[in-house]
């Protein structure tokens, strides 16, 4: 059990205590203690607070679900934010309970999530199941490329020292542009600010007309276009690329399969560029992946060390083109744009 508070720990264990065939293997109060402790102990299910010193949670959840694949995660929580509860869910966690509920509903959660069910309290239902999806309002705010960035990496998940590595600036000057940025949204925390980025994912978007910074032509459609690659450099050259010919193109980016599909349901993009292989991941599978939550999305997949049985596996997860990197010029991106919208 993980929970910054002793007296709600005390609460949690005395209501889970008496389920038969569960034992209470440990609890933490923090972040750094939590990973330590599954390390050691291992357990099946882990019942956790999202509010502790030195805990990022969509991250945390997407690293204990990566290091620990068949562990259960029940989320137990006072925030009842439709966005927090889908970004969890997503990263995931198997289960997620309101604090404010009757302590037999957190038995049965913890019961249904260890038989391989999933959970959410009865007071998220209505709203998740009813929830419309986010669209551009007009007093969407104007962000800076920098804010933008920020607000991306804030939605990854990193903490303020991983945001100045990222960047190459210090913490210091990582708060002073969080400040900035919280400023311009409206909200006063690093949580609000990402409920606001899961409700806004336009926001997250670059204009081509940004990325080569010229007056933007006429075109008669604008293009929105998800750029799945783990190098920084080469998302931004691409997104270059893409923008010089349609400058009125909205150019989305993610550097990992999670955070590609997360926006590919958000977004549902026109086009998408995947390289074959993300880390340690496998650019193929996000290709499958987010052809089945957004069908109409066009699939382009892009590689460095092009291979015949690469592309064989591209071209049957059914995306339009298999593509060298080094090949992608002016003239054959805007081929395949072309073939995209037509």
């Amino acid at each position: 059990m993980a929970d910054d508070h002793t007296v709600v720990r005390a609460g949690l264990r005395n209501a889970l205590e008496v389920l038969p065939n569960l034992e209470i293997l440990g609890e933490v109060g923090n972040g750094h203690d939590l990973m330590e402790a599954l390390a050691r102990i291992r357990p099946d299910l882990l019942v956790m607070d999202v509010s502790m010193p030195d805990f990022e949670p969509i991250s945390a959840v997407q690293k204990i679900k990566s290091e620990y694949p068949n562990i259960k995660i029940l989320i137990v929580s006072a925030y009842d934010d439709e966005s927090y509860v889908v970004g969890l869910l997503r990263a995931g966690a198997n289960g997620y309970h309101m604090k404010d509920q009757p302590l037999a509903d957190l038995q049965l959660a913890a019961q249904r999530i260890l038989s391989g069910e999933r959970w959410i309290s009865g007071s998220l239902i209505d709203r998740l199941t009813n929830r419309h999806p986010a669209s551009s309002l007009p007093n969407t705010p104007w962000l800076t490329r920098r804010q933008r960035e920020l607000l991306r990496l804030i939605a990854q998940g990193s903490d303020n020292r991983n945001i100045a590595l990222t960047l190459d600036l210090s913490v210091k000057t990582i708060e002073n542009h969080l400040t900035a940025l919280y400023r311009v949204l409206g909200v006063d925390s690093r949580l609000k600010a990402l409920n606001y980025a899961l409700r806004h994912p336009e926001l997250l978007a670059s204009s081509g007309q940004e990325m080569v910074e010229t007056e933007p032509a006429q075109i008669e459609h604008a293009l929105s276009v998800l750029v799945v690659d783990d190098n920084t450099r080469y998302r931004q050259q691409l997104k270059r690329l893409i923008g010089k010919i349609y400058p009125t193109s909205m150019l989305y980016e993610a550097e990992n399969v999670f955070e590609a599909l997360s926006l590919g349901e958000q977004v549902k993009p026109q086009l998408a560029f995947i390289d074959v292989v993300l880390r340690d991941e496998d650019g193929i599978l996000c290709a499958r992946r987010l052809r089945t939550i957004s069908p109409l999305t066009r699939i382009v997949v892009i590689s460095a060390y092009p291979d015949r049985e690469f592309r064989k596996q591209a071209l049957s997860a059914g995306v339009i083109a298999f593509l060298d990197k080094k090949d992608l010029d002016t003239a054959s991106m805007r081929q395949v744009i072309e073939d995209a919208l037509r």
